[in-house]
């Protein structure tokens, strides 16, 4: 359903708002968006504001639907659609899931939780900005880098500004000062090197589409900054690869905790039982047990078959 709503604008004038509700079932929206995949997302008067693309939107959910507002005319709604991955039987992903006390008390707690699919030079970007760094650091450090490189965008009326995320030609043209005023710190040369390779087209994001898991993640590993988490990151929420598991800190506590409890084991041997264990939909059983561990806490159940 499209709905088209005429708003007084602060000049007088006519402001065209465009909506659009989607039905959904088992989409835990605010889990989604604050679970650690993207960082452009701001709560506000009980809904969501962000940035998709050149989109400015803001969505607001209830247990059966979600609406979609923007400030522009949209007759194609595909780019928000294929974000929110609306389209995806989660109970077919879930289904995949290891059988084990570990994953059941996950995906009790976060019913709902679903991967994005986002573009994939701001979601790389986005992820060597976040090395080291907080949530609430990243989005900080992506919202003065929006305010000072990128484009703006339309808003509807009472909204702040928007700004599209830069581009890799416009930030291939700051020096590193002008990136470390962003508050990126070591990260500044990595992003700028990285912005330059794609600007030059030394390097070409769009062919890992179409390449197995294995290469695409040792290609992205080449580029400055981006190690095997960031990669996988970028693999599982920018190109889809639903086997792509990163392993971070939160991630690496929770198979240590659950699944090798009063054992000595390896990132390496993480990495493979990983890729054994939790078979094709591995990245979204990750993302399950990330937002478990990060919202709530210690975790006291154990996996009988690891022992």
């Amino acid at each position: 359903m499209t709905i088209h709503h005429l708003l007084p604008a602060e000049a007088g004038t006519p402001y065209s708002v465009h909506s659009k509700i989607f039905n959904v079932r088992d989409y835990d929206l605010a889990a989604t968006l604050t679970s650690g995949q993207a960082f452009r997302w701001q709560s506000q008067d009980g809904g969501w504001v962000g940035v998709i693309g050149n989109h400015w939107v803001r969505l607001h959910a209830d247990e059966f639907s979600i609406s979609a507002t923007c400030a522009e005319p949209t007759s194609d709604w595909n780019w928000l659609t294929d974000y929110l991955q609306l389209d995806l039987d989660l109970h077919d992903v879930l289904m995949k899931f290891p059988d084990d006390e570990p994953m059941r008390a996950a995906v009790l707690a976060c019913r709902g939780l679903r991967l994005l699919r986002q573009e994939p030079w701001e979601c790389l970007a986005s992820f060597i900005l976040s090395s080291t760094k907080q949530i609430v650091q990243i989005q900080q450090i992506i919202r003065l880098l929006c305010e000072r490189f990128g484009e703006p965008l339309p808003t509807a009326p009472t909204f702040g500004p928007a700004y599209a995320f830069p581009s890799p030609a416009r930030l291939a043209r700051c020096t590193e000062a002008d990136l470390r005023a962003c508050k990126m710190g070591f990260r500044a040369p990595y992003l700028l090197e990285t912005a330059r390779l794609l600007a030059s087209r030394q390097f070409d994001l769009s062919r890992l589409h179409n390449l197995p898991l294995e290469i695409a993640r040792a290609e992205l590993i080449n580029l400055p900054g981006v190690g095997r988490k960031i990669a996988d990151c970028v693999l599982l929420f920018a190109y889809g690869f639903q086997s792509a598991f990163p392993v971070d800190v939160w991630v690496m506590k929770a198979l240590r905790q659950l699944y090798f409890p009063k054992r000595k084991v390896t990132m390496q041997r993480l990495h493979r039982f990983a890729a054994e264990y939790f078979g094709v939909c591995g990245g979204y059983a990750q993302q399950y047990l990330f937002h478990y561990m990060r919202t709530k806490g210690k975790l006291e159940t154990r996996n009988p078959k690891s022992e």
